[in-house]
């Protein structure tokens, strides 16, 4: 069988290893002062020449247009798949602006409006071809208060947008829009085609207090969608949409379609906001580029 052996140590060694022990615990005692040494200390020198120095407070940052000179900018960057919401809890802000850009990338987003738990009375889902050329911008109701916008970026994280939402400053439709309004039945769709020298036109949306289901849409060409809207609010009288729609270029058509039933009716104005007065009805338009 197996034989174990069992080692003890002899009465003198351990004598002589507690004694040396002693002295080690003895000699760590006495150095431990010395061991003890200051923290590092970062010592700041002077900012090299054409440096500005940086300080410890808080800033608010924004998004700068690397094509743009540096201005002071409230955008808020909103990466492909992220979140961004702005709340306004006071009930004297009745409405809101909603833009987005990019810097010449397409933008595909989801707009909502949150008005307590688990109440979304107006969203809507955007694209666009081009978030530089046309930049998105659409006026929503926010009628009593709190409410809450939020907007999420469904793009790639290689389409990252601009997101700005103002309640101070908002665009109002003209007179013009709201008397040339016309009757779209639901099912039915309405186009209006545009000239040349129009940048950028206005579009109302609203019902006799029905929901609203809309989609609209700016065509440069046959099947050719720059801009998409689809648009849902749950009384289109209390909270119409409004919105203006840049439309550089020549051969520019908008189409609005009432996506809901029959049942569901809606008036809907589209009219020019902006038109270029240095353009002449005489100038030769090819290839969808103005002038020659």
């Amino acid at each position: 069988g197996t034989r174990y052996l069992k080692f003890a140590a002899l009465p003198s060694e351990s004598k002589s290893f507690e004694k040396v022990k002693r002295t080690m615990h003895v000699w760590l005692f006495a150095a431990s002062p010395a061991l003890r040494l200051a923290p590092p200390m970062m010592q700041l020198g002077a900012a090299p020449t054409g440096v500005t120095p940086v300080s410890t407070g808080r800033y608010a940052g924004g998004v700068v247009p690397t094509n743009a000179p540096p201005t002071a900018d409230s955008s808020i960057l909103v990466q492909g798949g992220s979140l961004r919401t702005w709340s306004y809890r006071s009930p004297l802000v009745e409405q809101v602006q909603v833009v987005l850009s990019t810097e010449g990338r397409p933008l595909d987003a989801d707009i909502e409006l949150w008005h307590g738990p688990d109440n979304t009375p107006c969203k809507m889902r955007v694209y666009v071809e081009n978030g530089q050329l046309r930049p998105f911008s659409a006026v929503i109701e926010t009628p009593r208060g709190p409410n809450t916008v939020a907007i999420r970026n469904i793009g790639q994280i290689e389409f990252p947008i601009a997101a700005n939402v103002v309640a101070d400053n908002v665009d109002y439709p003209s007179t013009e829009c709201t008397a040339s309004s016309m009757t779209i039945q639901g099912g039915a769709l309405r186009t209006y085609p545009f000239d040349p020298s129009v940048d950028s036109v206005q579009v109302l949306l609203k019902t006799d207090g029905r929901p609203l289901n809309a989609r609209i849409e700016l065509l440069q060409g046959p099947n050719n969608n720059k801009q998409v809207i689809e648009l849902y609010t749950e009384d289109g009288c209390d909270r119409p949409f409004f919105c203006i729609l840049e439309t550089p270029g020549s051969g520019n058509v908008v189409r609005v379609v009432n996506t809901a039933p029959v049942e569901f009716p809606m008036t809907a104005a589209v009219v020019p906001h902006s038109i270029n007065q240095e353009m002449s009805p005489g100038d030769v338009v090819i290839g969808g580029d103005i002038g020659w």
